[in-house]
């Protein structure tokens, strides 16, 4: 039998999962690492630390598979997009800590290029909104702020690179520089109709093109991994953003499916097939996945902070001890109470688009306990998640009818079932929810010819559904209030 090694590689922990060849989970090792905030609206990892936690949860995900790598037909990677990283290409030693995703401190970069007037050449070309979330102004930084970076860059002696690139480096020995069409589409300068790095949007960024990688295929073996990390090598055969993968390990192969993972961030994306669709609602146009040299879009609308907020919970005001303990303090009162969270710590995402949101609590009466503001952080997940589906409703003319949904919070039954009630539609839930995972794994497959599309498509079982139960008359008073929350949250920090 012929495995499959998955290496989802997140914003708070690595994760590798070992599938079998019906597409079973047969083992997972998971590793978390620090989260670093210099400043306010700042975010960043140690780049080793990314590196280390990959590896290391390769290596147990094996052992405790209890499988011989000899055994492992591929491993494909899926990482946390945007994740911007600079190294030196001889070494692989980075110059500085990666900037995350969620980090803010380019938002004044994003600005001048909007006064440039090259917003809508950026929204043509990248099918994004200009933004600090993306990766071309964190990079910009980079080069503005390390001594003699832009130099070296110019000379092709740094590489650049999203978390897949990164890891594709350092898992071959250096010997690939790569990145698949769907990490591309994230950087803010990757032309997805032509399927090449803008020349144009590079000039505007001041970024020197020798320190991109090529941009190959999301199933395709780009190298072999390095013997010297399980004892043989291994094709590397499938490289896709997290979101992406998840999207493909939900089995929405078909225009207008539609899913939602719910990690850090939440990340709605819809298949829109073979052409790219426009949104009118500041939804995001990206590349699903590319197979075969052809280019499969989607629609996005990124929630930026999802679980993330139990995570918060959590670890800094210490409201529970658990993820998994807030399903049952949220059901401790009959509702909200009133009380409402918009968890917008880095800014809003689609479809407010505001970088200068800030996180708003509202509601509050002498009433409002521990377990009201439990259920508010968890309500405000599927609020955030509503909004978004109804833009992209409107922009591709199509009425969810199911919600595919994966990842850590899906898990939650309160949760999906008030997602329910607010989007009206149902809620499928796999029985792997670990579909990011699955999606490379798939990707991987595929490339290495242990599935074909048709096997593709029946590899997905659900564990349940959840049917919407609430009145229309409920459902637009709730998100009435909604809508006002969300209004007293933006631009808090625009001084």
């Amino acid at each position: 039998m012929k495995y499959i090694v998955a290496l989802d590689q997140g914003t708070t922990s690595s994760r590798a999962v070992v599938f079998d060849g019906q597409g079973h989970m047969v083992a997972s090792h998971n590793i978390e690492f620090a989260q670093i905030y210099p400043h306010p609206g700042w975010v960043e990892h140690r780049p080793q630390d990314i590196l280390d936690s990959q590896i290391t949860s390769l290596k147990l995900a094996v052992d405790k598979a209890g499988i011989d790598p000899s055994d492992i037909a591929a491993v494909g990677i899926t990482n946390q997009r945007e994740t911007t990283l600079l190294w030196d290409r001889r070494t692989g030693e980075p110059l500085c800590n990666a900037i995350v995703w969620q980090c803010r401190r380019t938002a004044p970069l994003v600005e001048r290029l909007k006064q440039d007037g090259l917003g809508n050449l950026l929204r043509d070309r990248t099918g994004l909104v200009p933004d600090a979330y993306f990766s071309g102004t964190k990079l910009q930084w980079m080069l503005d702020r390390i001594d003699g970076a832009r130099e070296r860059a110019a000379k092709g002696e740094l590489c650049f690179g999203t978390v897949d690139s990164f890891l594709a480096w350092h898992l071959t020995g250096g010997r690939v520089h790569v990145t698949d069409a769907t990490n591309a589409s994230r950087t803010m300068l990757y032309d997805i109709h032509n399927q090449r790095w803008d020349k144009d949007l590079l000039r505007a960024m001041d970024i020197p093109a020798p320190l991109l990688p090529e941009v190959v295929d999301s199933a395709a073996v780009v190298g072999m991994l390095d013997s010297r990390i399980l004892g043989r090598e291994i094709p590397l055969a499938a490289m896709a953003g997290d979101q992406h993968a998840a999207l493909f390990g939900q089995g929405c192969f078909d225009p207008g499916m539609c899913k939602n993972t719910y990690g850090t961030g939440c990340f709605v994306l819809m298949n829109t097939g073979e052409a790219p669709v426009r949104s009118t609602h500041n939804l995001i146009t990206t590349v699903a996945w590319r197979v075969d040299g052809k280019p499969v879009y989607a629609l996005e609308g990124s929630v930026f902070v999802g679980g993330a907020v139990v995570q918060w919970l959590r670890d800094e005001l210490g409201l529970v001890k658990t993820a998994a303990e807030t399903e049952a303090i949220a059901q401790e009162v009959a509702d909200n109470g009133g009380v409402y969270f918009v968890p917008a710590f880095t800014g809003l995402g689609a479809p407010h688009w505001d970088m200068y949101s800030r996180g708003t609590l509202v509601g509050l009466t002498r009433g409002a306990n521990r377990a009201h503001i439990v259920r508010a952080a968890l309500e405000s997940i599927a609020y955030q998640s509503a909004d978004v589906i109804e833009a992209m409703e409107s922009d591709a003319g199509i009425k969810t009818v199911a919600l595919r949904v994966d990842g850590g919070a899906s898990a939650n039954s309160f949760l999906m079932q008030f997602q329910a009630d607010l989007v009206n539609a149902d809620v499928i839930r796999p029985e792997v929810i670990e579909t990011t995972a699955m999606g490379a794994a798939m990707l991987a497959g595929r490339a290495v010819g242990l599935w074909t599309d048709g096997d593709l498509r029946n590899l997905q079982s659900v564990d349940r559904e959840f049917i919407p139960a609430m009145d229309e008359r409920h459902r637009a008073l709730l998100l009435r209030h909604w809508h006002r929350a969300v209004e007293r949250s933006k631009g808090w920090a625009e001084e």
